[in-house]
């Protein structure tokens, strides 16, 4: 023992520093622990220690989990991980030179092209930081292309995306403006035509919306609309069964992909999926990825109009984003292509099923579900008779991890409910555990 304490007293002198107290200086003093307590033991022993401690966390499998809110469990194909995972793919970065990225810049190029088909736009970049960025940037976006400083949002707009659009605008001078939905839980027509003026510089709706609301009032929208950008927040998995925002008349369609074969690892990283139309391509934040021939004839893919990025124009650039999620297309790419339209229509489709047995589950048992009359995908809210957040953390000590809770104070007229979300990964045993553990503690 003598000799490592020697070898880590020299560790800590090379690093500039005398004690494992300085080491640790910059974590505050209230949220530090004394150490974990592990007695001397052999290599082995310290294995099965750890094993010992990780099965104290509790996963899906143990304690289900109806949580979605933009992040979502769904099954991800072995050959989805194996692939992405090869070395070429995992260590690569931006793709500065095409001649030696080939393989990654191919990768992005059908990531956008199936991006593109999915939301029935004309071309898509090859990925934002998430949602909620890419809502900041079609903001930033249409403020470019018309110059106008309001952006309409729906009431029910989470407020974690709230939050971030409020910073990517402040520096513009943008304000946010909120129309109302209806008694159905869909936009309020009446409302939005009423919010709108001259100086609207976009609009954005969600369908499904955050309440899991399947919003056919969404193809009425763009009649209102007039000059201001229409933007679209999507599921891009209920896309396999909803008609895509393309075809009734969005100008900008964002969401997060990591729905489509990413993991949810404790809430990220994520993927922001971002499309428009032809005539704003030289508006759009990110970067494209594009196909033509090299000096020889043969197909090549390159990094196209380059002049919008921040490495060439800096302070004139259209985003301020630098790196981004290209491993995270990747899984995305790989997901889609391994499931086909097919599969993933397959997939939706028993979402939605899941979410209707589960209301179904909930209503026998005496529970007031959906809140809104309406059509919706995975997601739908429950009312509830008390404070969703103490029941939350009851429902935890049965075994089972519930929804998002929702309140007066996040969501007003609402009233005390929760956000569930269901996926493929739910079974009728999952379920019918979330609603015994409902009844024993409402």
């Amino acid at each position: 023992m003598g000799n490592e304490s020697d070898e880590i007293d020299s560790m800590l002198r090379e690093m500039g520093i005398n004690s494992w107290e300085e080491l640790f200086a910059d974590i505050p003093k209230e949220v530090r622990k004394d150490g974990i307590n592990i007695p001397p033991m052999e290599e082995y022993e310290l294995y099965r220690l750890s094993k010992e401690l990780a099965h104290k966390n509790m996963d899906f499998f143990r304690m289900p989990n109806f949580l979605g809110a933009g992040n979502y469990f769904h099954y991800i194909p072995p050959a989805v991980m194996e692939l992405a995972a090869r070395s070429e793919f995992y260590t690569s970065y931006t793709p500065y030179q095409p001649e030696v990225s080939q393989g990654m810049l191919q990768a992005m190029f059908e990531y956008q092209s199936l991006i593109g088909e999915l939301t029935g736009m004309d071309v898509a970049n090859s990925s934002m930081y998430d949602a909620a960025t890419a809502l900041g940037e079609a903001a930033r976006m249409a403020h470019r292309i018309n110059r106008r400083m309001e952006i309409l949002v729906p009431e029910n707009l989470y407020w974690e995306k709230e939050s971030v659009l409020k910073n990517y605008i402040v520096g513009l001078g943008m304000r946010i403006r909120k129309y109302k939905l209806d008694s159905k839980g869909k936009i309020d027509l009446n409302s939005l035509e009423e919010n709108m003026s001259d100086d609207t510089s976009a609009v954005y709706v969600e369908n499904p919306n955050f309440y899991g609301v399947i919003d056919d009032h969404v193809m009425e929208v763009k009649d209102i609309t007039g000059k201001a950008m229409f933007v679209v927040g999507v599921n891009p998995l209920s896309l396999a069964i909803l008609k895509p925002p393309g075809e009734y008349g969005a100008d900008i369609v964002i969401g997060e992909g990591q729905i489509l074969g990413n993991p949810i690892s404790f809430g990220g990283p994520l993927l922001g999926i971002f499309a428009t139309r032809k005539e704003y391509v030289r508006k759009m934040p990110g970067r494209i990825i594009g196909a033509t021939k090299d000096a020889e004839g043969r197909r090549a893919f390159v990094m196209a109009l380059q002049t919008r990025e921040q490495h060439i124009r800096r302070g004139k650039a259209t985003s301020n984003i630098c790196s981004n999620e290209a491993l995270c297309a990747l899984y995305s790419v790989l997901y889609l292509a391994y499931l086909g339209a097919n599969g993933l229509r397959k997939v939706a489709l028993k979402n939605m099923e899941n979410a209707k047995l589960l209301m179904e589950k909930l209503r026998g048992a005496g529970f007031k579900t959906p809140h809104f009359d309406s059509e919706h995908f995975n997601e739908f809210l429950v009312d509830l008779p008390r404070n969703p957040h103490e029941i939350s953390r009851e429902l935890v000590k049965h075994g089972v991890h519930g929804g998002l809770p929702i309140n007066e104070g996040c969501f007003p007229g609402i009233g005390n409910a929760m956000l569930l979300c269901t996926t493929e990964m739910h079974t009728p045993e999952d379920m019918d555990k979330l609603v015994n553990a409902f009844k024993e503690v409402v």
